[in-house]
């Protein structure tokens, strides 16, 4: 199972130190780095940074938004990435949320399914290199033609999504499913879900790249990890909008999941932080001492189906514990 590391982009003091943690994730070891894009840096920009400081890890956005960049400019940034790091390049799209798009880009947030399928579609059309026919719901598009030649090897477009019908169209239209806010028991339940889907396209299954993103914090104290651990699914469950409690409840966390989200809004943050129990802390991170996150990150190369597995971080870590952690989990 390939091991990736997904850069954080909240604790970076300057475009340098993103680079140069990239870059140390290279010689560490890592297959792939991704860049999520959020607030703050965006994604091209620093992804074009890292592939001029890294020579053979991969690099890849996960994920860009499909509403706030036309597909044909995520094409032609796709292609363009492509070409800068020599083939190391894949596209993660998706959707987000309703906070993010609709707060944040002013951009109505309507049939994500169906406009991330779109944006897919067109993407993929723009990196052949031939003419751009589509007439779609949301796009109607004709004429365009990339000015250079178009990316050889083509760069994987992989998809994110937690629920049922976001990943059975990964397993449709995509070359891979970056997946989050599952548990390992939760995940068989999506493999079919992507497996459907890839039936649906008459793709084969094997052919879509299912990675796993792992919140993982190892620190030599192992509660301060745990509990910037719980903070962070804590904040993603109760101020995130409904899609991460949605998922949790889906897997059947639903009394865990509402008191979560009631003690959060009563402003009772550590009675949220309790709510979370170890079962479920340890199915959905690998926190705690180096030798712990690490025998947890390991269960999941149990887990059927899933091809790598990314470390992420608490979006409360600082660099210290961000570096600390990077370096104790690495291949």
């Amino acid at each position: 199972m390939a091991l990736n590391v997904t850069l954080p982009v909240a604790a970076q003091p300057s475009l340098d130190a993103i680079a140069d943690q990239a870059a140390r994730a290279e010689s560490l070891g890592y297959d792939h780095v991704w860049l999520p894009e959020t607030w703050g840096r965006d994604a091209i920009t620093v992804l074009a940074t890292i592939a001029e400081r890294t020579n053979s890890v991969g690099i890849g956005a996960s994920v860009l938004p499909v509403y706030s960049r036309s597909p044909t400019l995520l094409g032609q940034s796709a292609a363009t990435l492509q070409e800068l790091s020599d083939g190391r390049f894949r596209l993660g799209l998706g959707p987000s949320g309703p906070i993010v798009i609709e707060n944040w880009h002013g951009r109505p947030y309507e049939s994500p399914l169906k406009y991330t399928r779109e944006t897919v579609e067109v993407v993929k059309a723009v990196l052949t290199g031939e003419v751009v026919e589509y007439d779609g719901e949301f796009f109607d598009l004709s004429g365009f033609r990339l000015r250079c030649d178009a990316p050889d090897p083509t760069p994987a477009v992989d998809v994110s999504g937690m629920g049922p019908k976001a990943v059975e169209l990964a397993g449709r239209f995509a070359d891979g499913w970056h997946a989050i806010m599952l548990t390992r028991d939760g995940m068989a339940e999506r493999i079919d879900d992507l497996r459907r889907g890839a039936e649906l396209g008459d793709r084969d299954p094997e052919d879509v790249r299912v990675m796993r993103t792992v919140g993982c914090c190892a620190l030599e104290d192992g509660e301060r990890a745990r509990q910037l651990a719980r903070q962070h699914l804590a904040f993603y469950v109760a101020a995130m909008g409904s899609f991460y409690r949605d998922s949790l409840v889906r897997q059947g966390w639903e009394d865990v999941a509402n008191e979560i989200e009631e003690q959060w809004h009563a402003d009772n943050r550590e009675a949220a932080l309790a709510a979370i129990p170890d079962e479920l802390l340890d199915q959905m991170a690998a926190a705690g001492t180096p030798d712990r996150a690490r025998e947890l990150l390991a269960k999941w190369e149990d887990v059927e189906g899933v091809d790598a597995v990314s470390v992420s971080f608490p979006r409360g870590a600082s660099l210290e514990e961000i570096d600390a952690t990077v370096e104790a989990m690495a291949p």
